[in-house]
Protein backbone atom coordinates (compact mmCIF):
# COMPACT_ATOMS: atom_id res chain seq x y z
CA UNK A 1 0.00 0.00 0.00
CA UNK A 2 1.05 3.61 -0.57
CA UNK A 3 0.87 5.55 2.69
CA UNK A 4 0.98 9.35 2.56
CA UNK A 5 2.10 11.62 5.39
CA UNK A 6 1.26 15.26 4.63
CA UNK A 7 2.50 18.34 6.42
CA UNK A 8 -0.07 19.57 8.95
CA UNK A 9 -1.58 22.91 7.93
CA UNK A 10 -3.80 23.71 10.90
CA UNK A 11 -2.70 26.93 12.59
CA UNK A 12 0.25 26.41 14.94
CA UNK A 13 0.24 22.63 14.46
CA UNK A 14 3.79 21.29 14.43
CA UNK A 15 3.27 17.56 14.90
CA UNK A 16 3.61 15.00 12.11
CA UNK A 17 1.70 11.77 11.62
CA UNK A 18 4.67 9.43 11.46
CA UNK A 19 8.25 9.15 12.70
CA UNK A 20 11.21 7.62 10.82
CA UNK A 21 10.78 4.50 12.97
CA UNK A 22 7.26 4.13 11.64
CA UNK A 23 8.52 4.51 8.10
CA UNK A 24 11.07 1.77 8.69
CA UNK A 25 8.40 -0.58 10.06
CA UNK A 26 6.13 -0.03 7.06
CA UNK A 27 8.77 -0.24 4.35
CA UNK A 28 10.09 -3.45 5.89
CA UNK A 29 6.61 -4.87 5.33
CA UNK A 30 6.73 -3.95 1.65
CA UNK A 31 4.76 -0.71 1.75
CA UNK A 32 5.64 2.63 0.13
CA UNK A 33 5.69 5.69 2.37
CA UNK A 34 5.40 9.16 0.88
CA UNK A 35 6.27 12.08 3.18
CA UNK A 36 5.66 15.68 2.22
CA UNK A 37 8.76 17.84 2.16
CA UNK A 38 9.28 19.54 5.52
CA UNK A 39 6.46 17.62 7.24
CA UNK A 40 8.61 16.70 10.23
CA UNK A 41 10.53 19.92 10.74
CA UNK A 42 8.15 21.21 13.41
CA UNK A 43 8.93 18.09 15.42
CA UNK A 44 12.68 18.43 14.76
CA UNK A 45 12.66 15.55 12.27
CA UNK A 46 14.49 16.46 9.03
CA UNK A 47 13.56 15.04 5.65
CA UNK A 48 16.87 13.15 5.61
CA UNK A 49 15.78 11.07 8.60
CA UNK A 50 12.67 9.93 6.73
CA UNK A 51 14.67 9.14 3.60
CA UNK A 52 17.20 7.13 5.60
CA UNK A 53 14.30 5.09 7.01
CA UNK A 54 13.04 4.33 3.48
CA UNK A 55 10.51 7.08 2.73
CA UNK A 56 10.13 9.01 -0.51
CA UNK A 57 9.94 12.79 -0.11
CA UNK A 58 7.37 14.52 -2.31
CA UNK A 59 6.96 18.24 -2.81
CA UNK A 60 3.30 19.11 -2.25
CA UNK A 61 0.20 18.10 -0.36
CA UNK A 62 -1.46 17.47 -3.71
CA UNK A 63 1.19 14.81 -4.42
CA UNK A 64 0.51 13.15 -1.07
CA UNK A 65 -3.28 13.09 -1.26
CA UNK A 66 -3.29 12.25 -4.96
CA UNK A 67 -0.90 9.29 -4.82
CA UNK A 68 -1.62 7.70 -1.44
CA UNK A 69 -4.06 4.87 -0.77
CA UNK A 70 -4.05 5.82 2.91
CA UNK A 71 -3.31 9.23 4.41
CA UNK A 72 -1.97 9.30 7.97
CA UNK A 73 -2.27 12.64 9.77
CA UNK A 74 -2.44 14.13 13.23
CA UNK A 75 -5.28 16.64 13.02
CA UNK A 76 -8.52 16.55 11.09
CA UNK A 77 -8.47 17.87 7.51
CA UNK A 78 -9.45 21.53 7.20
CA UNK A 79 -11.04 23.44 4.33
CA UNK A 80 -7.98 23.71 2.01
CA UNK A 81 -7.67 19.91 2.11
CA UNK A 82 -11.31 19.05 1.42
CA UNK A 83 -10.94 19.12 -2.35
CA UNK A 84 -7.99 16.71 -2.12
CA UNK A 85 -10.10 13.98 -0.52
CA UNK A 86 -11.49 11.37 -2.87
CA UNK A 87 -13.75 8.34 -2.94
CA UNK A 88 -12.45 5.23 -1.14
CA UNK A 89 -9.41 7.04 0.26
CA UNK A 90 -8.51 5.64 3.69
CA UNK A 91 -7.92 8.48 6.16
CA UNK A 92 -6.40 7.70 9.56
CA UNK A 93 -6.19 10.64 11.96
CA UNK A 94 -7.98 12.47 14.76
CA UNK A 95 -11.35 13.53 13.34
CA UNK A 96 -13.45 14.84 16.27
CA UNK A 97 -16.51 14.98 14.03
CA UNK A 98 -18.86 15.86 16.89
CA UNK A 99 -17.31 19.34 16.74
CA UNK A 100 -16.57 19.35 13.00
CA UNK A 101 -19.87 18.95 11.16
CA UNK A 102 -18.60 20.50 7.93
CA UNK A 103 -15.78 17.96 7.76
CA UNK A 104 -18.23 15.15 8.48
CA UNK A 105 -20.37 16.25 5.56
CA UNK A 106 -17.34 16.42 3.26
CA UNK A 107 -16.17 12.93 4.24
CA UNK A 108 -19.61 11.49 3.58
CA UNK A 109 -20.16 13.36 0.31
CA UNK A 110 -16.74 12.41 -1.02
CA UNK A 111 -16.95 8.78 0.08
CA UNK A 112 -13.83 8.87 2.29
CA UNK A 113 -13.34 5.99 4.71
CA UNK A 114 -12.38 7.86 7.87
CA UNK A 115 -10.89 6.02 10.83
CA UNK A 116 -10.53 8.21 13.93
CA UNK A 117 -7.82 7.75 16.51
CA UNK A 118 -10.08 9.04 19.28
CA UNK A 119 -12.83 6.41 18.95
CA UNK A 120 -10.78 3.21 18.66
CA UNK A 121 -11.92 1.40 21.80
CA UNK A 122 -10.56 -2.15 22.38
CA UNK A 123 -12.60 -2.43 25.59
CA UNK A 124 -15.17 -0.02 27.06
CA UNK A 125 -13.42 3.12 28.25
CA UNK A 126 -10.02 2.17 26.81
CA UNK A 127 -8.94 4.68 24.16
CA UNK A 128 -5.29 3.83 23.43
CA UNK A 129 -4.76 6.33 20.61
CA UNK A 130 -6.31 9.19 22.56
CA UNK A 131 -4.45 8.39 25.77
CA UNK A 132 -0.99 9.77 24.91
CA UNK A 133 -2.32 13.13 23.72
CA UNK A 134 -4.75 13.28 26.63
CA UNK A 135 -1.81 12.82 28.98
CA UNK A 136 0.09 15.65 27.28
CA UNK A 137 -2.94 17.96 27.26
CA UNK A 138 -3.79 17.19 30.87
CA UNK A 139 -0.30 18.12 32.00
CA UNK A 140 -0.22 21.20 29.80
CA UNK A 141 -3.58 22.40 31.11
CA UNK A 142 -2.15 23.15 34.55
CA UNK A 143 1.00 24.72 33.08
CA UNK A 144 -1.16 27.00 30.93
CA UNK A 145 -3.52 27.78 33.78
CA UNK A 146 -0.67 28.64 36.13
CA UNK A 147 0.80 30.99 33.52
CA UNK A 148 -2.46 32.85 32.88
CA UNK A 149 -3.12 33.27 36.58
CA UNK A 150 -0.13 35.63 36.57
CA UNK A 151 -1.14 39.27 36.81
CA UNK A 152 0.67 40.41 33.67
CA UNK A 153 -1.31 37.81 31.70
CA UNK A 154 -4.58 39.19 33.07
CA UNK A 155 -4.98 36.71 35.92
CA UNK A 156 -5.71 37.36 39.57
CA UNK A 157 -2.04 37.00 40.50
CA UNK A 158 -2.16 33.68 42.31
CA UNK A 159 0.77 31.26 42.64
CA UNK A 160 -0.77 27.79 42.64
CA UNK A 161 1.66 26.38 45.18
CA UNK A 162 1.46 29.41 47.46
CA UNK A 163 4.25 30.04 49.96
CA UNK A 164 4.43 29.53 53.74
CA UNK A 165 1.85 31.76 55.39
CA UNK A 166 -0.24 32.23 52.22
CA UNK A 167 -3.09 30.06 50.93
CA UNK A 168 -2.34 27.75 48.04
CA UNK A 169 -4.11 28.20 44.72
CA UNK A 170 -7.37 26.28 44.23
CA UNK A 171 -7.69 23.97 41.21
CA UNK A 172 -10.85 22.12 40.17
CA UNK A 173 -10.58 19.31 37.63
CA UNK A 174 -13.88 18.18 36.10
CA UNK A 175 -13.41 14.60 34.90
CA UNK A 176 -11.08 11.96 36.30
CA UNK A 177 -10.04 10.19 33.11
CA UNK A 178 -6.61 10.37 31.49
CA UNK A 179 -6.74 14.16 31.02
CA UNK A 180 -8.04 14.71 34.52
CA UNK A 181 -5.57 12.37 36.18
CA UNK A 182 -2.64 14.07 34.50
CA UNK A 183 -3.98 17.51 35.38
CA UNK A 184 -4.33 16.40 39.01
CA UNK A 185 -0.78 15.04 38.98
CA UNK A 186 0.63 18.36 37.79
CA UNK A 187 -1.52 20.47 40.12
CA UNK A 188 -0.59 18.38 43.15
CA UNK A 189 3.05 18.53 42.09
CA UNK A 190 2.87 22.32 42.10
CA UNK A 191 1.40 22.25 45.58
CA UNK A 192 -2.11 23.46 44.70
CA UNK A 193 -5.28 22.74 46.64
CA UNK A 194 -6.96 20.28 44.25
CA UNK A 195 -10.54 19.08 43.84
CA UNK A 196 -11.52 16.50 41.21
CA UNK A 197 -15.08 15.64 40.20
CA UNK A 198 -16.30 12.57 38.35
CA UNK A 199 -19.41 10.38 38.10
CA UNK A 200 -17.37 7.18 38.38
CA UNK A 201 -16.99 6.30 42.04
CA UNK A 202 -14.23 3.79 41.27
CA UNK A 203 -12.23 6.56 39.61
CA UNK A 204 -12.71 8.81 42.62
CA UNK A 205 -11.71 6.00 44.99
CA UNK A 206 -8.58 5.34 42.93
CA UNK A 207 -7.54 8.99 42.99
CA UNK A 208 -8.29 9.30 46.68
CA UNK A 209 -6.17 6.24 47.37
CA UNK A 210 -3.10 7.21 45.34
CA UNK A 211 -3.01 10.78 46.68
CA UNK A 212 -3.60 9.73 50.28
CA UNK A 213 -5.91 12.58 51.22
CA UNK A 214 -3.89 15.29 49.46
CA UNK A 215 -6.82 16.02 47.14
CA UNK A 216 -10.57 16.34 47.54
CA UNK A 217 -12.76 14.00 45.47
CA UNK A 218 -16.42 14.78 44.81
CA UNK A 219 -19.23 13.14 42.87
CA UNK A 220 -19.97 15.26 39.82
CA UNK A 221 -23.43 16.81 39.78
CA UNK A 222 -24.62 20.35 38.95
CA UNK A 223 -24.51 21.60 42.54
CA UNK A 224 -21.08 20.18 43.35
CA UNK A 225 -19.69 21.49 40.06
CA UNK A 226 -21.03 24.97 40.75
CA UNK A 227 -19.65 25.07 44.30
CA UNK A 228 -16.20 23.86 43.20
CA UNK A 229 -16.04 26.21 40.20
CA UNK A 230 -16.96 29.28 42.24
CA UNK A 231 -14.24 28.49 44.79
CA UNK A 232 -11.53 27.93 42.15
CA UNK A 233 -8.66 29.97 40.79
CA UNK A 234 -8.20 27.46 37.94
CA UNK A 235 -10.82 25.13 36.42
CA UNK A 236 -9.75 22.33 34.06
CA UNK A 237 -12.46 20.79 31.88
CA UNK A 238 -11.53 17.16 31.24
CA UNK A 239 -14.80 15.50 30.20
CA UNK A 240 -15.04 12.96 27.38
CA UNK A 241 -17.86 10.95 25.84
CA UNK A 242 -16.16 8.95 23.03
CA UNK A 243 -17.34 10.18 19.65
CA UNK A 244 -20.03 12.43 21.13
CA UNK A 245 -20.20 16.11 21.89
CA UNK A 246 -18.91 17.02 25.34
CA UNK A 247 -21.70 17.90 27.79
CA UNK A 248 -21.91 21.55 28.87
CA UNK A 249 -21.26 21.21 32.60
CA UNK A 250 -19.95 24.70 33.42
CA UNK A 251 -22.66 27.24 32.66
CA UNK A 252 -22.32 30.90 31.83
CA UNK A 253 -24.16 31.67 35.05
CA UNK A 254 -21.39 29.95 37.01
CA UNK A 255 -18.74 31.88 35.11
CA UNK A 256 -20.43 35.19 35.94
CA UNK A 257 -20.05 34.35 39.63
CA UNK A 258 -16.35 33.39 39.47
CA UNK A 259 -13.74 35.76 40.84
CA UNK A 260 -12.29 38.14 38.23
CA UNK A 261 -8.96 36.91 36.87
CA UNK A 262 -9.80 33.24 37.35
CA UNK A 263 -8.81 30.87 34.53
CA UNK A 264 -10.65 28.08 32.73
CA UNK A 265 -8.76 25.59 30.55
CA UNK A 266 -11.20 23.39 28.60
CA UNK A 267 -9.35 20.35 27.24
CA UNK A 268 -12.73 19.04 26.01
CA UNK A 269 -12.80 21.74 23.34
CA UNK A 270 -11.89 19.20 20.62
CA UNK A 271 -15.33 17.70 21.24
CA UNK A 272 -17.10 21.05 21.53
CA UNK A 273 -16.11 21.93 25.09
CA UNK A 274 -17.70 21.31 28.49
CA UNK A 275 -17.93 25.05 29.22
CA UNK A 276 -20.95 26.95 27.92
CA UNK A 277 -18.84 29.94 26.82
CA UNK A 278 -16.24 27.78 25.02
CA UNK A 279 -15.01 28.50 21.51
CA UNK A 280 -11.89 26.99 19.96
CA UNK A 281 -8.69 29.04 19.85
CA UNK A 282 -5.15 28.56 18.52
CA UNK A 283 -1.71 28.78 20.11
CA UNK A 284 -1.00 32.14 18.48
CA UNK A 285 -4.01 33.68 20.27
CA UNK A 286 -4.96 31.11 22.91
CA UNK A 287 -7.21 33.04 25.28
CA UNK A 288 -10.20 35.34 25.46
CA UNK A 289 -12.09 36.84 28.39
CA UNK A 290 -15.77 36.37 29.27
CA UNK A 291 -17.19 37.97 32.45
CA UNK A 292 -13.62 38.79 33.58
CA UNK A 293 -12.67 35.09 33.46
CA UNK A 294 -9.78 34.03 31.20
CA UNK A 295 -10.70 31.20 28.82
CA UNK A 296 -7.87 29.06 27.41
CA UNK A 297 -9.50 26.97 24.66
CA UNK A 298 -6.74 25.70 22.36
CA UNK A 299 -8.05 22.71 20.40
CA UNK A 300 -4.63 21.21 19.69
CA UNK A 301 -2.76 21.80 22.92
CA UNK A 302 -0.16 19.03 22.37
CA UNK A 303 0.88 20.78 19.14
CA UNK A 304 2.86 23.23 21.28
CA UNK A 305 5.21 20.44 22.37
CA UNK A 306 5.50 18.54 19.09
CA UNK A 307 8.75 16.76 19.78
CA UNK A 308 7.18 15.00 22.76
CA UNK A 309 3.72 14.69 21.25
CA UNK A 310 4.71 13.27 17.86
CA UNK A 311 6.68 10.42 19.35
CA UNK A 312 4.06 9.72 22.03
CA UNK A 313 1.29 9.60 19.43
CA UNK A 314 3.05 7.53 16.80
CA UNK A 315 4.24 5.01 19.38
CA UNK A 316 0.54 4.25 19.85
CA UNK A 317 -0.70 4.54 16.25
CA UNK A 318 1.95 2.66 14.27
CA UNK A 319 0.63 -0.84 14.96
CA UNK A 320 -2.77 0.23 13.62
CA UNK A 321 -1.20 1.91 10.60
CA UNK A 322 0.61 -1.35 9.82
CA UNK A 323 -2.58 -3.35 10.31
CA UNK A 324 -4.54 -1.13 7.91
CA UNK A 325 -1.73 -1.08 5.37
CA UNK A 326 -1.24 -4.84 5.36
CA UNK A 327 -4.80 -5.80 4.54
CA UNK A 328 -6.86 -2.70 3.91
CA UNK A 329 -9.72 -1.58 6.12
CA UNK A 330 -12.04 -4.54 5.69
CA UNK A 331 -9.42 -7.22 6.36
CA UNK A 332 -8.01 -5.20 9.23
CA UNK A 333 -11.42 -5.26 10.94
CA UNK A 334 -11.67 -9.01 10.39
CA UNK A 335 -8.25 -9.44 11.98
CA UNK A 336 -8.85 -6.95 14.83
CA UNK A 337 -12.61 -6.58 15.38
CA UNK A 338 -12.38 -3.66 17.82
CA UNK A 339 -10.98 -1.52 15.00
CA UNK A 340 -14.59 -1.11 13.85
CA UNK A 341 -15.11 1.35 16.72
CA UNK A 342 -12.68 3.71 14.99
CA UNK A 343 -14.61 3.83 11.71
CA UNK A 344 -16.45 7.16 11.64
CA UNK A 345 -17.31 7.25 7.93
CA UNK A 346 -17.48 4.39 5.43
CA UNK A 347 -18.72 4.57 1.84
CA UNK A 348 -20.98 7.53 2.58
CA UNK A 349 -22.38 6.20 5.86
CA UNK A 350 -21.59 6.61 9.58
CA UNK A 351 -20.97 3.30 11.38
CA UNK A 352 -20.28 4.89 14.79
CA UNK A 353 -23.53 5.51 16.68
CA UNK A 354 -22.35 8.46 18.79
CA UNK A 355 -20.80 10.19 15.78
CA UNK A 356 -23.99 9.67 13.76
CA UNK A 357 -26.04 11.23 16.54
CA UNK A 358 -23.66 14.18 16.81
CA UNK A 359 -23.79 14.75 13.04
CA UNK A 360 -27.56 14.28 12.90
CA UNK A 361 -27.37 11.52 10.28
CA UNK A 362 -28.60 7.90 10.29
CA UNK A 363 -26.43 5.30 11.94
CA UNK A 364 -25.53 2.39 9.69
CA UNK A 365 -23.58 -0.54 11.11
CA UNK A 366 -20.32 -1.42 9.35
CA UNK A 367 -20.52 -4.29 6.87
CA UNK A 368 -17.48 -5.02 4.72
Amino acid sequence: MRIGVPKEIKTQEFRVGMTPSGVAILTARGHTVLVQEGAGLGSSIPDEAFVKAGATIVATKEDIWGQADMVVKVKEPIAPEFALMRKDLLLFTYLHLAAAHELGKELLTRGVNGVAYETIEPTPGDLPLLTPMSAVAGRMSVQAGATYLERERGGKGVLLGGVPGVKRGRVTVIGGGVVGQNAVKMAVGLGANVTVLDVNLKTLAYLDDIYGGRISTQYSDPLSIEKAVLESDLVVGAVLLPGARAPRLVTETMIKKMEPGSVIVDVSIDQGGCVETAKATYHDNPTYVVHDVIHYMVANMPGAVPRTSTYALTNATIKYVALLADGGLEKAVQHTPHLVSGINTYKGSVPHAAVAEALGVPHKAFHA
